[in-house]
C-alpha cells in the first residue's frame, strides 16, 4: 500500500474499504480487486523520489 500517504488511515481502513463494506449486500452494487497492477515509469520514479 505505498500510495497511502496518511499516518491515520491503511490498507484496511480507509475509505474505499468503508464502502465496500456498507454496499457489500446491495444488489445494485459490487467490487473487484484486483491483483496486479501497473503504473508507468514515471509513476514509479516519483514515488522512490517523493
Amino acid at each position: 500500500m505505498e500510495q497511502i500517504d496518511n499516518p491515520y488511515v491503511d490498507s484496511s481502513s480507509n475509505g474505499l474499504t468503508y464502502v465496500v463494506e456498507k454496499f457489500k449486500q446491495e444488489t445494485i452494487a459490487g467490487h473487484l480487486t484486483l491483483v496486479k497492477g501497473e503504473r508507468s515509469l514515471l509513476a514509479e520514479r516519483a514515488s522512490l523520489l517523493l
